[in-house]
């Protein structure tokens, strides 16, 4: 079995998979002097974006091997959705593995490419700008760029919140192994965040069957 055992595949091993679609994604970000507030340091400038289907992710596509490399598949799209044509290197890529099945877009049958490239502020900055401004998806297949606080404020307010929105597939995941692997969050921070998520999640649950149970009212009136 060319599949590992932790489920992740090798590179050769998922380009060997017949029959098999594959998407790939990137998480490009930077390192920043600039505070919030000018006092709270943002530390680093992570891109996501909002899709079309209002779950967060991470930049990329549908590639298809046989047509294109990978990483060439990837800079495709990363021009549609950013408008800027940036090469991606084999170098930049960190696993690929079979999408989770709880994905709403994906099956057994659907592979995913991680990639991490580091850039300059600058050019993250630049990115930013042409995406609202001449990316050929804006406002249609991607609803905006958005950037990862990783930061935590007196109140919980920060990555907390940003970790318990909704994530397409195993965007969340592979976030939060970068954050780690890269050790852009420490660990203690980051777990202390993600327990405050679960009971953010919670109370956003509450507060969903409460403007279910409204609208259920309203819609029985006529």
């Amino acid at each position: 079995m060319w599949q590992m055992a932790s489920g992740q595949l090798s590179r050769a091993g998922a380009l060997a998979c017949t029959g098999c679609r594959h998407a790939c994604h990137v998480m490009l970000y930077c390192d920043t002097k600039t505070q919030l507030f000018g006092r709270l340091p943002i530390r680093h400038i992570i891109l996501m974006q909002m899709r079309f289907d209002g779950l967060l992710g991470f930049p990329g596509g549908y590639v298809n091997p046989s047509e294109e490399t990978l990483e060439a598949g990837l800079s495709r799209e990363l021009l549609e959705e950013l408008g800027v044509a940036l090469p991606i290197l084999v170098e930049d890529h960190v696993d690929c593995c079979h999408a989770p099945a709880s994905s709403p877009y994906s099956s057994s049958r659907l592979i995913t490419h991680f990639y991490v490239k580091k850039m300059e502020e600058e050019q993250i900055r630049e990115m930013e700008r042409t995406a609202a401004s001449t990316a050929t998806d804006h406002g249609q297949e991607v609803l905006g760029m958005v950037r990862v606080p990783l930061y935590t404020m007196k109140g919980g307010g920060g990555l907390a919140p940003f970790l318990s929105h909704s994530f397409i597939g195993n965007a969340r995941s592979k976030l939060v192994d970068s954050l780690l692997r890269l050790d852009l969050v420490a660990p203690e921070e980051l777990h202390t965040a993600l327990a405050h998520s679960l009971k953010l999640h919670a109370h956003s649950a509450e507060d969903l069957r409460a403007a279910l149970a409204l609208t259920e009212a309203k819609r029985k009136r006529f």
